[in-house]
Order: structure tokens, then C-alpha cells, then sequence
């Protein structure tokens, strides 16, 4: 259905990935099963109720034109995963976002790039640190990539504007948040780039915020992490970015203070400290990205198995519970094929029973 990079091929990449309870690695999988979105559509139907589910809601062909048509008027563009400047070291995520909706400069996306978070009610000090270093990083020829939240990343993009900023945000590309920043978004969109996952006229939801921060830990050689309280979202982008074999630093601070705990745990742990631009500089030499893998051109999901047994699926579900657990010990306790295993919770995602986790682990929903 419509050649890769076609405007009906377009169509029907966006209706997959649009389609209730298909997230990034269910979408892959499909690709990886049927061979075109085309072909992946079709078979839905039957996969949600091999799964469980009654019915699958596929995205309206009607309402993905109409979302084409927003993204044109708002100035911005499709990058779909393994076409034009998707940004490489992200595409290397096994949940990596298969499309992206961007605004801006989109040659910025080519540069090295390090991330810089922290604390919304950063100090004073923090948002200084944080926009000295993002002006130092752009002089440096490193695009500086955030979140547009208050405090360290409005600093950070404050800080790198001429240099080279680039904010990721968890909502449409046309909406602001938090509604102060909406003037800096403008900015960031217009001077750098402004990367979105979440189509136009989606507000910012809880769930949506820990995926933004996978896109911000993933298209970057780095995390820095200027301040952060105990169990802070700035601290799930620094794991995020260690599980993807990413550069953690942090900025130390008092022990006095709750907003430095973040970091001094970090650096207790090994993040790399950093004082300066020249740290984070030596700790991601651009010479870092010959060591990583090539980037992933379309898709390399792992194979699924054509089909089932039923009690192959009954052996799966037993293994499952509410409490997330990882895909490759459910192959090992099930000692099943790990295609079959995919399979299952291929099916069992399409039909709303299955919940995927970072880190490659599954739970049950409800």
C-alpha cells in the first residue's frame, strides 16, 4: 500500500501508529510480521481477538487527513523513523517514537547533542549554572536539548538559543506548557527545533511526560542533571539515558539543600561530575559517535512468530501479573520460542490486557 516515503504510505504509518494500543514496539512488530502498514492494518481485527479484545479501534482515515492538514498549517513537518533527519542515536531505542512532528531548523538535528535537566523550582544558582553551560555547549558546535519545563529548561534554552537549542515537549506541537513558556517555545521553534510526539491539539498528560524524557535521553550522547530533588522526572531521564548506554552527569550540591539530592545520588552511584562545559565536553567527545551502532534505518524488531497455539498463549498469561516483569524472563520461565512469546503479548497489547514498561518489561492492565 503506497510506496515507503509516499503520501499513501505516509497515511497508513500514521493510521498504525495512531490506532488504539498500538505503542512504538507493537508497531515494529507488526511491520516486522506483515510487511507494510497496509498489511498490518488489515490483520488487526483478527489479532485483538486472538488477544482477548473485542474490537480494534483503527485510527479514521478521515481524522489522520485532518491532522496531516494541522501539521502543514502549523509551519511543521513528519520525521518518520529511518527516513530523512530522523535523529540517528534515537532511532537506536527499542521504543524508539516511529514518527516525530517537528518545527525549526532541522539541521540542528545533525549535530552531537547533550541534554540538559533539572528542577523546576531550581535555585537561583541552578538556572544560572544551567544557562552558562548551554551557551558554552553551543559555542562548542553541541545542540542543547530539554524539555521547556520551568527552571533548569527554561535556562538551558535560554542559554543556547543562538547556539543551538532543541526542545522536545509531551504535548502537540501547538501547545504550550507550562503557559508561560509559551513565548520561549515560539522562540525555540522559530531559533532551533521543537520535536513533538503527541499530535497536534493533544494537551500534556501525566503519561505522556516519561516518554517525552526517553526522546530527550535518547537523541543525546548525555544527560546533565543540574539539580534534582529524590525520585524527580529529571532523574527518570538520567536512567532512561543509562539504560541506553548514555553518558549520566550531574552537578554537585549541598547536602543542605533537597533540591542537590538528585545529583549526589547520581554521582554516589557513578554519574560523571561536572563542574564546567569542558567536563561535559571530555565526558561525550563527539569522537563517542563512531562507537555507537549505525542507525537503525526502519525497523529491527525481534521476529514474531506467524501463530500460536492456544495453550502456548494460556502458559504466557499464567506467567503475567500486575507487577511489571521482564520479557526475556517470561521467554525463559514460559521455555517457549521467544517469537512465540512476542506473539502473545503482541496480541495481548492490540487487546488492552498487556501494558508494556521501559526496560523491556510487561504487565497486566487493570
Amino acid at each position: 500500500m503506497g510506496e515507503p516515503g509516499s503520501a499513501e504510505d505516509r497515511l497508513s504509518r500514521l493510521r498504525l501508529i495512531r490506532s488504539a494500543n498500538v505503542g512504538p514496539v507493537t508497531y515494529f512488530q507488526l511491520l516486522a510480521r506483515f510487511g507494510t502498514p497496509g498489511a498490518a492494518l488489515d490483520a488487526l481485527p483478527d489479532l485483538t481477538r486472538r488477544g482477548g479484545g473485542k474490537a480494534s479501534r483503527i485510527a479514521d482515515i478521515a481524522a489522520i487527513e485532518a491532522e496531516i492538514l494541522a501539521v502543514e498549517r502549523l509551519g511543521a513537518r513528519y520525521l518518520f523513523l529511518g527516513q530523512g533527519l530522523y535523529p540517528s542515536l534515537l532511532a537506536e531505542l527499542d521504543d524508539a517514537p516511529p514518527v516525530l512532528i517537528v518545527r525549526g531548523d532541522l539541521r540542528l538535528l545533525e549535530r552531537p547533542a547533550v541534554a540538559i535537566v533539572g528542577a523546576r523550582n531550581a535555585s537561583a544558582g541552578a538556572c544560572r549554572f544551567a544557562r552558562e553551560i548551554a551557551l558554552g555547549l553551543g559555542e562548542e558546535g553541541i545542540l542543547v536539548v530539554s524539555g521547556l519545563a520551568r527552571g533548569v529548561d527554561t535556562a538551558a534554552h535560554r542559554g543556547s538559543l543562538d547556539g543551538g537549542t532543541a526542545g522536545v515537549i509531551a504535548s502537540g506541537i501547538d501547545i504550550a506548557y507550562p503557559p508561560e513558556n509559551a513565548a520561549l517555545q515560539e522562540e525555540v521553534a522559530t531559533r532551533g527545533v521543537l520535536i513533538a510526539e503527541q499530535p497536534p491539539g493533544r494537551e500534556p498528560l501525566a503519561r505522556h511526560f516519561p516518554y517525552r524524557n526517553r526522546i530527550i535521553a535518547g537523541m543525546t550522547l548525555g544527560t546533565v542533571v543540574v539539580e534534582a530533588v529524590a525520585r524527580s522526572g529529571s532523574l527518570i531521564t538520567a536512567r532512561l539515558a543509562n539504560e541506553a548506554g548514555r553518558e549520566v552527569m550531574a552537578v554537585p550540591g549541598s547536602p543542605l539543600d533537597a533540591r542537590a539530592q538528585g545529583c549526589n545520588s547520581l554521582i554516589r552511584e557513578g554519574a560523571t561530575l561536572v563542574q564546567s562545559v569542558a567536563d561535559i565536553v571530555e565526558a561525550v567527545r563527539p569522537t563517542r559517535i563512531g562507537e555507537l551502532a549505525p542507525p537503525r534505518r526502519d525497523f529491527e524488531p525481534r521476529p514474531v512468530k506467524p501463530d500460536v497455539a492456544d495453550a502456548e498463549r494460556e502458559i504466557v498469561l499464567g506467567l503475567l501479573a500486575h507487577a511489571p516483569v521482564l520479557i526475556d524472563e517470561l521467554v525463559r520461565q514460559a521455555d517457549l520460542a521467544p517469537a512465540a512469546v512476542q506473539t502473545v503479548l503482541l496480541e495481548l497489547e492490540l487487546a488492552a490486557r498487556v501494558e508494556r514498561h521501559a526496560g523491556g518489561r510487561v504487565s497486566l492492565t487493570g
